[in-house]
């Protein structure tokens, strides 16, 4: 495979004036690079939502060992009315069951105080880029929550040109908008997703829809990070090409909706983490 990629590359090379060998080179490292990033992007999230099946699991689990520990106590307390003569080994296994229960409705209590708060970050995160992006309409973006992170679609339409991954100037004033969210709350960690439809892409510039949007991520990217100030290391680009599309590319509306620059932001779950590792 890479044998036949190196032919295929120096063909173009020899083919394209307008494209030196050291700037190809250059864009295929960086596609490739991006591609890496992607996929770590990708671990991440997968790691993401199994430690968040891991801790409702757990909390879960927690509920039905008190509903069973309540019900030892009740059978105990029985015994204890119907045999005095095991009162006081009773007694002690009653005292040690009551500080079991206790010690374990804390650790729910904690864990769902942490769930509430996380929710209520969240919810207070949207509520924010909602109105920070009030002056745009739904066919430029839209703002939705779902599984815990909040989602910024925003299209083609108000970012690039078809084919292009140089920002338009509309597009330049909602990332900026959104950007004053970003660096109010710096807790957060930010993906930025970019995909197309699936008609196929081949230019002296982008050799696949996935080069297309790789590029268009990291082009949004250096504009929040260079232009607005937003931390770097708090935010990650890739692409996803024509392979998550949100409707039938078959139409041109559908294939519309699927070009798309997908913003994910997450609150950070640190310290749900440490507590469900404990």
């Amino acid at each position: 495979m890479k044998k036949v990629l190196l032919v295929a590359v120096s063909a173009l090379l020899v083919c394209t004036s307008c494209v030196t060998k050291k700037k190809y080179l250059l864009a295929e490292n960086g596609r490739l690079e991006a591609i890496a990033r992607g996929d770590d992007l990708q671990n991440q999230l997968v790691n993401c939502r199994d430690n968040g099946d891991q801790l409702s699991s757990r909390l879960a689990a927690l509920e039905r060992d008190t509903t069973r520990m309540g019900k030892n106590i009740r059978n105990y307390q029985s015994m204890l009315n119907t045999n005095m003569t095991e009162q006081e080994k009773l007694n002690s296994l009653l005292s040690q069951k009551m500080s079991e229960l206790d010690e374990r409705e804390r650790t729910i209590n904690e864990l769902q105080d942490m769930i509430n708060a996380q929710n209520e970050r969240v919810q207070n995160l949207l509520n924010s880029v909602k109105d920070a992006l009030l002056g745009f309409s739904s066919d430029e973006l839209t703002v939705r929550e779902k599984d815990g992170k909040v989602y910024v679609a925003m299209s083609d339409k108000l970012l690039f040109e078809s084919g292009s991954a140089r920002v338009d100037k509309r597009g330049k004033e909602a990332l900026a908008k959104l950007a004053e969210v970003l660096n109010k709350q710096t807790d957060i960690d930010v993906y930025i997703e970019g995909h197309t439809d699936s008609k196929p892409i081949n230019t002296v510039q982008f050799k696949d829809n996935w080069d297309l949007s790789v590029i268009r991520a990291t082009s949004v990217v250096r504009i929040l990070t260079k232009d607005y100030g937003v931390n770097p290391l708090q935010i990650q680009p890739c692409g996803r090409g024509e392979f998550m599309p949100v409707a039938d590319n078959e139409s041109a509306d559908g294939r519309a909706k699927n070009r798309r620059t997908e913003i994910i932001m997450a609150p950070k779950l640190d310290k749900l983490y440490q507590m469900l590792n404990q």
